[in-house]
């Protein structure tokens, strides 16, 4: 079965995505920890982010800074947290999250629940900075 982020890939369901190439994507998380935190995918569904082979997991940390870059131009933070955890969604994704302080990254705190409006604002935003 085909996991939530490959059916965002698909178009099956929608996403705020920020960026995208022909193997990687990037969209905005609908539960962030702050706002401008971003999911970065492969295109390819692999489980476990040390399943990838090298020239994918390489691929895909390079794609993520370009991602991480256009955030810290529209996100006011100190800079771009990176997480991996991997057992929420059985499909490889790295966590883009803004910081202000370490506690900004705690994935045990409430989730924030902007609404969609919110969530197209600051994707357009995030996405503008990539392309310039």
């Amino acid at each position: 079965m085909a996991s939530i982020f490959t059916k965002i890939i698909n178009r099956e369901i929608p996403g705020h995505i920020v960026a995208e190439d022909d193997q990687y994507i990037a969209f905005l998380d609908i539960s962030p920890l702050v706002k401008g935190h971003c999911l970065v995918v492969p295109k390819k569904e692999v489980d476990y982010i040390f399943n990838l082979d090298d020239d994918t997991l390489a691929g895909l940390n390079i794609f993520a800074k370009k991602v991480a870059k256009g955030i810290e131009k529209v996100i006011p933070c100190l800079r771009i947290g990176v997480a991996v955890i991997g057992v929420e969604v059985p499909h490889t994704h790295i966590h883009l999250v803004p910081l202000n302080a370490v506690g900004d990254i705690n994935f045990a705190k409430p989730k924030l629940s902007p609404s969609q409006e919110e969530l197209t604002e600051v994707a357009e935003k995030i996405k503008s900075a990539i392309e310039a």
